[in-house]
Parts: structure tokens; C-alpha cells; sequence
């Protein structure tokens, strides 16, 4: 990978580091004059603009939504899968949520409106036992979950697909892009959380991890989780351990943009940067946010996910 420089400045009113910058990605977009864009559950109005390289309309929303559809797929012996689809041009966005969460987020549906206002298609699903999708949450592990993002890019969208991963949702949309390259046109992760359990349990005295082993579970404050804990049974870790990407170069060359807050108290920033180091690819911007948490949820943080991807769909409409 080239020599990464670290360059600062201010942005949405909060401070962003960005490494190896290839490209000012949310400084570029803000030049090209998107703004209000994000009302405090996603895009509330789009302005119609003239961007760099040629004019691209993007139609007013008009404070108007148009939520699309549950759709469920049905899958020989496997439980099926909700989604929600936009059908539009490519590339294609495609939504992976985190561990435990669903296709209802803030991130997800601010993600569809913008590729709504854009033209673009986009698709957000349920991974199995989560949302409205049919199977049981505990017995699901990466794997399964890994079987339900090829499933999405094999079966339920057309062409090259922008992936946008969360937590562990950027875990899977590597493993999905090693799978399927020839599906995969982009990668944006959200607090990438790229072999972040197994680190982190391995990580922890030898004497915790006995006792867990022998309880059979390993139990982890969250303040996401209804209760206050995950609870992640220890065939779930040995299972992961199968899907590990950090231990050696990850052979994705597509754009890769990765943001993380540096107040993530769930999983560190420099797994980000730890992705950024192994990934073959020669376009690749880490984009640390000072005051965002692990969810990125916020109105500004929200504001930079869509910048992003506008500046990626910008990049790849345009390429000779």
C-alpha cells in the first residue's frame, strides 16, 4: 500500500481524520453542493445538482417518502429472507446491518432514500433469525450469515454492487467480495468489525477465557442489546474463527472507504486501519470521525455515509 500521510480538518462541525486519503471524499461532495440532505431519520429533500464531469439531476423529494416494500425470498431448505428493494440503476447499493440489528435503521433507510433520490437501486435485507427474517438469532453464525449476503448478490440484485457494511456487516461484505468479485464494484464500512470477536476473546487472560469455555458462553456488556449482554456460545466462536481476514492480505482491489468513530467503545478504530493494511486494493481512504460512536448514527455521521457513497457512485459512473 502506498505511504499513508494523515491529513486534518473540520467537518459537519465535528473534527474527521482522514488516512491515506486518496480522495476528500466528504469535502469534494460538500464542494459539489449537496446539502440538506439529511433530516434526523434520513433524506428529507435533494437538491437538484450539477456535478463535476457532467450534470447528474437528482430529483426533490420534497420531504416526501416512499418506504418500499417488504419482500420475502424463499430459499430450498433455508428460512427465508426479508428485504426491501429499489429498483434503479447501477451500481447498486446493498445494506448489511450489524449484529443484532435489522434493515429499519436510521443508516438503512437514510441509504434509501438517497439512492431514491439518485436513481440508483438499493437493497436492504434482514440476515437469518434477525428482523423479519425467518430462522432462530442464537443458532445463526458468520457463516450462515456470510450464505445470506451471496444469496442477496447471486439472486436479488443485478450487476456490480456497492456493499455498505456495519459492524459486523463490514466482517461480511469483505468475505462477500472475496466470494463474489465480480459482484462487488465498491465497499464502504461502517465500524468495520473484521474479526473482532474472535480478537477480542482470545485477547482476554487465559484464566476468563477457561471460564467461560467451561460455561459454555462467553457474556458481553452491550449497551445495544435489550438486556445489556450478548451472549455468544462458544461453537459461534469457533465457527467464526473459520472466517478470519485479518491474518493475511485480503484479496479485494475495488474502492474501499472506511469510516470509524473514535469514541467506538465496542469495536477499536484501528481495526479499520488494520483492514486498510491487508486489503489489496490501491484506492482505499480510512475516515476516523472524533466524536462518533460505534453505531454512527448520528445526523453528521449519517451526512458523511451519504457523501461517500455519492462520491463512490460518482467515481464508478465515470471511469473509462
Amino acid at each position: 500500500m502506498q505511504n499513508a500521510f494523515l491529513t486534518f480538518w473540520k467537518l459537519f462541525g465535528q473534527s474527521t481524520w482522514c488516512y491515506n486519503c486518496m480522495a476528500a471524499v466528504a469535502l469534494r461532495s460538500c464542494r459539489r453542493g449537496l446539502s440538506q440532505i439529511i433530516s434526523n431519520v434520513g433524506v428529507s429533500s435533494v437538491l437538484s445538482t450539477r456535478f463535476e464531469g457532467g450534470p447528474r439531476h437528482v430529483q426533490c423529494t420534497s420531504g416526501v417518502r416512499h418506504k418500499s416494500t417488504v419482500q420475502f425470498a424463499t430459499r430450498p431448505d433455508l428460512p427465508k429472507l426479508a428485504y426491501r428493494r429499489v429498483k434503479g440503476k447501477s451500481p447498486g447499493v446493498v445494506f448489511l446491518p450489524g449484529y443484532g440489528s435489522n434493515m429499519n435503521g436510521q443508516k438503512a433507510e437514510a441509504l434509501e432514500e438517497f439512492c431514491r433520490s439518485l436513481g440508483h437501486a438499493y437493497l436492504r435485507f434482514d440476515y437469518t433469525g434477525h428482523g423479519a427474517s425467518e430462522g432462530v438469532f442464537t443458532e445463526g453464525t458468520i457463516g450462515t450469515w456470510k450464505k445470506d449476503v451471496l444469496y442477496v448478490l447471486d439472486e436479488l440484485v443485478e450487476g456490480p454492487q456497492i456493499m455498505v457494511g456495519s459492524s459486523i456487516g463490514g466482517w461480511l461484505m469483505l468475505l462477500a467480495a472475496i466470494a463474489r468479485p465480480e459482484k462487488t464494484a465498491a465497499l464502504v464500512g461502517i465500524s468495520t468489525a473484521a474479526d473482532h470477536l474472535v480478537t477480542a476473546f482470545n485477547t482476554l487472560p487465559l484464566e476468563t477465557r477457561k471460564e467461560f469455555e467451561e460455561k459454555g458462553v462467553w457474556t458481553v456488556p452491550t449497551r445495544h442489546s435489550e438486556d445489556g449482554e450478548y451472549r455468544f456460545n462458544m461453537e459461534f466462536l469457533r465457527e467464526a474463527e473459520n472466517h478470519r481476514v485479518l491474518q493475511s492480505p485480503i484479496p479485494v482491489t475495488c474502492p474501499i472507504r472506511l469510516l470509524h468513530g473514535l469514541k467506538d467503545e465496542d469495536v477499536p478504530w484501528h481495526v479499520s486501519m488494520q483492514v486498510a493494511e491487508r486489503v489489496l486494493s490501491d484506492d482505499v481512504d480510512v475516515i476516523l470521525r472524533r466524536h462518533a460512536q460505534h453505531r454512527m448514527a448520528e445526523k453528521d455521521d449519517i451526512k458523511l455515509i451519504v457523501y461517500t457513497i455519492d462520491d463512490l457512485i460518482d467515481k464508478l459512473t465515470t471511469m473509462v
